[in-house]
């Protein structure tokens, strides 16, 4: 189940982000429509899907994730401040960072990376064999 409410500590840390972006409430345009999904009755009776836009930057959000409206709020301001900070800062979001990461993690090893983490391998196998105790007469 997910958390319905947000805390006062996370309103906070918003209130700066968007104030360190210089977005003001007022240039934002705010609309609630229905949304789509998973939700059955109550999702096809209620507008708790925010649709916001910033008018200076003409960025679009529309923001249905959760059943809670005030939620829906709180996520489509927070995804505009990544939004922005992208396009004014040139700031990578951590969800970009850890993606690239990933895709780091599994792209193929060229030829020379992997022969060489083969050799590698390899003398490891040697050193540990050779660390065996040496065998007497009796084992062969």
């Amino acid at each position: 189940m997910t958390q319905q409410s947000v805390s006062t500590s996370k309103h906070r840390d918003l209130a700066a982000r968007l104030a360190r972006l210089s977005v003001l409430e007022s240039d934002l345009v705010e609309r609630f429509v229905k949304g789509s999904g998973p939700g059955g009755q109550k999702i096809n009776k209620t507008s708790s899907c925010v649709y916001l836009r910033h008018r200076p930057s003409g960025i679009e959000i529309k923001c249905g994730q959760e059943r809670s409206q005030a939620l829906n709020r709180f996520i489509a301001r927070r995804k505009l401040c990544e939004r922005l900070e992208r396009l004014i800062l040139g700031e990578k979001t951590r969800r970009q960072r850890e993606i690239e990461k990933i895709r780091r993690q599994k792209r193929r090893r060229s030829r020379r990376q992997k022969a060489k983490m083969l050799h590698d391998k390899r003398m490891n196998a040697q050193k540990k064999t050779l660390r065996k105790a040496p065998k007497t007469d009796e084992d062969r």
